[in-house]
């Protein structure tokens, strides 16, 4: 039997559009011959939906679309979809996390989603019951068993510690099934796309069963779901992979060693990068309901690739650059963010802002009578810079996207309603390193992001001659300790130890972290892309005082 699994990016809430899009894909499995179509977790409302899934009515709507769409489907076409269903439990949480099957017109069999995450981004206990025990079925003569997402993700064979005390797989592998299921909606993390792969490879070996993973693509808020579903023969070999980052159909047929179905992948984990950057920009606006943005153009190595990364996910003509000199810019910044503009042939704007800032010193010189010059006559600059982008959003209907990377908002490096301004802190999860990394791939072929911007010194230039370094430890050092204190959660001993650093050093660092929560609960949004990312998956208190 021909089985397609169909790699689709839905909206949240937007039901209608979703099974539009799902009855597309299930007609071209048709098509091109296949029996059985697989779609990923929550395709019919999108994930996560969080508290929408309490709306009166919510849960309802999901399954009136299921029920549309399976009248729908072709007659000889069944479909595996997951939705948001009502429990029916006498007690618990009053909404589960479905996967149907969808056959003759009918929905045929449901399976809830056993384990309900609550780490990191995911908090799914907050509104879902978790499943019973789960069976295998018939599809066409194929014994199938289904899983939903994270039911794949406690197996004691690979984790050193499993996190849940049932193992989904485990009880459905007892039925000897012909082939595993799981509909997932994976978000992309760096490197997660090769640790997924291996980790459904070591289940497909050790119950020796082919492994179909079907896992969402797209942009929702601050989640991109790289897609890259997969389909794993039962000694672990790939058969079929959809492409990373964008909607695909892929087919395998169930008998092993028929011909594989292996579309292109990123060449390196910093082309990943890039390319979830610019899906979760594109999805961000697309789905907000921006086709325009507009940044700040410093001539400094951030705004420079933001500016890239907004040029490919909504084109060069639909984004703003705006260079705002100040007192304190340079002529080779000006130069830059000018050539950059120019590079990427985007619309380019110059608002000085020198004036302005001199007005506003003078109208605050009888309160600031007697007192010395300090970080307040930096931040101002910051300030008008800021109200100039939201003017300019406001008028042109436009998304500010910010420019600040993790290591500045990590130190705190950053100005409220200032710098930080925006619908969309784009790299906000990017370390310093990394904004590097992803800059000379982007001019591998020709320079692209003027080459000054990577070769000067990092400033805000916000006063004369001032560097980064003069405020900030340098930034392959800083980078290391955030990276190890929030993404792995060592202790200063831990880091110094590792690092071979002063003790003193990292306390530091660690501290303006902690002491700098507060700027970030006021931040925009940020594209997750490191295991650990600031914002809804790392919750810490702002009037704290603990010391690691």
């Amino acid at each position: 039997m021909l089985i397609a699994v169909a790699q689709v990016n839905p909206t949240v809430g937007d039901l209608a559009s979703n099974v539009t899009k799902i009855l597309d894909f299930a007609l071209r499995a048709e098509a091109a011959g296949a029996r059985l179509v697989l779609f990923p977790e929550l395709s019919i409302c999108g994930y996560p939906p969080r508290d929408l899934v309490q709306c009166n009515g919510f849960a309802d709507d999901n399954c009136r679309a299921l029920r549309q769409l399976a009248r729908s489907l072709p007659k000889k076409m069944t479909a595996i979809v997951g939705h948001v269903a009502r429990s029916r439990q006498v007690a618990g949480k009053p909404f589960v996390n479905m996967a149907s099957v969808l056959q003759d017109g009918k929905i045929v069999y449901e399976q809830a989603k056993i384990l309900l995450p609550t780490y990191d981004v995911f908090d799914e206990q907050r509104n879902f019951e978790p499943g019973g025990k789960p069976r295998v079925i018939r599809v066409n003569g194929l014994r199938v068993g289904i899983t939903v997402c994270e039911d794949c993700w406690n197996d004691k064979n690979f984790w050193k510690r499993p996190l849940y005390r049932r193992d989904p797989v485990e009880e459905i592998a007892s039925s000897n099934p012909h082939l595993l299921v799981n509909i997932s909606a994976s978000p992309y993390a760096f490197g997660k796309r090769a640790f997924r792969c291996r980790m459904l490879q070591a289940i497909a070996k050790h119950y020796r069963v082919p492994v179909a993973f079907v896992n969402m693509v797209g942009g929702n808020d601050s989640l991109v779901f790289d897609g890259s579903s997969l389909v794993l023969g039962k000694n672990g070999k790939v058969r079929a992979q959809a492409k990373s980052f964008g909607e695909d159909l892929i087919f395998f047929e169930t008998e092993e060693g028929r011909s594989t179905d292996i579309h292109p992948q990123p060449t390196s984990e910093v082309e990943a990068v890039f390319d979830a950057l610019v899906l979760g920009t594109r999805d961000y606006c697309r789905k907000c309901g921006f086709e325009k943005a507009v940044i700040g153009l410093s001539g400094g190595i951030d705004s420079s690739l933001v500016a890239v990364i907004a040029a490919h996910a909504l084109g060069p003509k639909n984004v703003i650059g705006v260079s705002m000199p100040g007192p304190f810019s340079s002529e080779g910044s000006l130069r830059d963010a000018r050539q950059l503009a120019e590079n990427l042939e985007l619309i380019y704007e110059v608002v000085p802002i020198t004036e302005k800032y001199h007005e506003f010193r003078k109208a605050l010189a009888p309160i600031f009578c007697g007192l010395a010059e300090d970080v307040t006559e930096e931040n101002l600059q910051a300030r008008i810079r800021g109200t100039i982008l939201m003017a300019l959003s406001n008028k042109l209907r436009a998304i500010v996207l910010s420019t600040g990377n993790k290591s500045e908002l990590a130190a705190g490096y950053c100005t409220l309603y200032g710098d930080m301004v925006g619908g969309l802190a784009v790299i906000a999860d990017i370390y310093k390193g990394m904004v590097y990394e992803l800059s000379r791939w982007i001019n591998r072929e020709g320079e692209i992001i003027p080459q000054p911007s990577l070769d000067k010194p990092p400033s805000a230039e916000l006063r004369p001659n001032q560097t980064d370094q003069d405020t900030l430890p340098p930034y392959e050092v800083l980078d290391q300790v955030v990276r190890d204190y929030v993404e792995e959660n060592a202790s200063a001993r831990q880091i110094a130890s590792k690092r071979k650093l002063p003790l003193q050093l990292v306390q530091g660092i660690i501290q303006r972290v902690n002491r700098n929560e507060y700027k970030r609960q006021q931040a925009a949004p940020n594209l997750k892309i490191m295991p650990k990312a600031f914002g809804i998956g790392r919750v810490f208190p702002i009037a704290q005082r603990y010391r690691v």
